[in-house]
């Protein structure tokens, strides 16, 4: 088990066996990049344990939804709102759609009626 007080070392194997174990290691590795996204590419909802930086940085938050879709929910606002985050996100799973920002919540639904309604003309 790690703890505040374990090292960088210790907290990698512990996050590359089982990423929830983010939530035990300091502030300052859930702010180191190379501990964050081995945490995240294990299990994408380890992100609600990153850093706000962290959060908001593209690549950990593509690693996270590409895991799991959810984890969209944990990153920054900014990111919600990035189609490639959101799609790599929605192509995980469908529900991570919910997390997606207002704005292209409102262009997946146009997306989905037009192919719809082109379905519906053949």
């Amino acid at each position: 088990m790690i703890d505040q007080n374990s090292t960088k070392a210790e907290v990698l194997a512990a996050v590359k066996q089982w990423g929830w174990n983010l939530e035990h290691a300091s502030y300052e590795l859930r702010n180191d990049r190379e501990v964050v996204l081995a945490a995240v590419s294990r299990n994408g909802l380890a992100l609600q344990f990153a850093s706000d930086e962290l959060r908001g940085d593209r690549d950990v938050v593509i690693a996270a939804v590409k895991e799991s879709g959810r984890a969209l929910s944990y990153s920054s606002r900014e990111l919600r709102n990035d189609r490639e985050v959101v799609l790599a996100a929605v192509e995980q799973s469908w529900y991570a759609s919910d997390y997606a920002s207002d704005e292209l919540k409102c262009e997946m639904a146009e997306c989905w009626l037009e192919r719809m309604e082109q379905e519906v003309k053949k």
